[in-house]
């Protein structure tokens, strides 16, 4: 069972939203309430693939042969709705 979320009233949340950043981070949830009632809540983002630079995907990508034949092109551009 995981820990509930923790809680911060709007002026606490204002006097350490860094140290909420850094809790959110390293994966936490806040809470944060006005009044005593839940009106946000602080979550991390999931992250991006970390790609190390050009090439990072090389052999993982399969290509038709045909990926870049005039007949492909004219229909990716009739999907996007544009003339060949």
């Amino acid at each position: 069972m995981s820990e509930p979320a923790a809680n911060f009233s709007i002026h606490d949340a204002e006097a350490n939203l860094s140290r909420i950043i850094d809790r959110v981070e390293h994966g936490e949830e806040i809470i944060i309430s006005r009044a005593g009632s839940p009106v946000a809540k602080v979550i991390p983002l999931k992250q991006r693939v970390n790609r190390t630079g050009r090439g990072s995907l090389a052999g993982r990508l399969l290509m038709s042969d045909d990926w870049d034949s005039s007949e492909v092109n004219e229909a990716i551009a009739g999907d996007f709705g544009l003339a060949p």
